[in-house]
């Protein structure tokens, strides 16, 4: 059973860094699609990044340019660096990881949560302005 933990959130200011990390356990997720989503208060999650098994990478629009999605050498632990936060970046930051539907994934990139059954705890990002 895959296990994901995320790390690294926490308080900055606007245009600060930061680099969250997920590791995988009880399986090695090298093979599977990985991805970034987040949730903002009072509104829906939503898709950030994603990386598939032969790490191509899409990024919502928001992001494009500021933040980077990557994964080890292993595989199995995956990051988003993010540079220039802004206040409207904001949430729980969650990854998640799958391994059945990869292939759609990579074929359509559209970055829904229904697309990925496993899923961590989250950890918070606060950008202040």
């Amino acid at each position: 059973q895959v296990q994901l933990a995320e790390s690294g959130g926490g308080s900055v200011q606007s245009g600060g860094s930061l680099r969250l990390s997920c590791a995988a356990s009880g399986s090695s997720v090298k093979t599977y699609c990985m991805a970034w989503f987040r949730q903002a208060p009072g509104k829906e999650r939503e898709g950030v990044a994603s990386i598939n098994r032969n790490t191509d990478t899409r990024y919502a629009a928001s992001v494009q340019g500021r933040f980077t999605i990557a994964r080890d050498e292993t595989g199995d632990t995956l990051y988003l660096q993010m540079t220039g936060l802004k206040p409207e970046d904001t949430g729980m930051y969650y990854c998640a990881a799958e391994e059945v539907n990869c292939e759609s994934i990579s074929t359509f990139w559209t970055l829904m949560e229904d697309e990925y059954e496993h899923w961590g705890q989250g950890t918070l990002v606060t950008v202040s302005s």
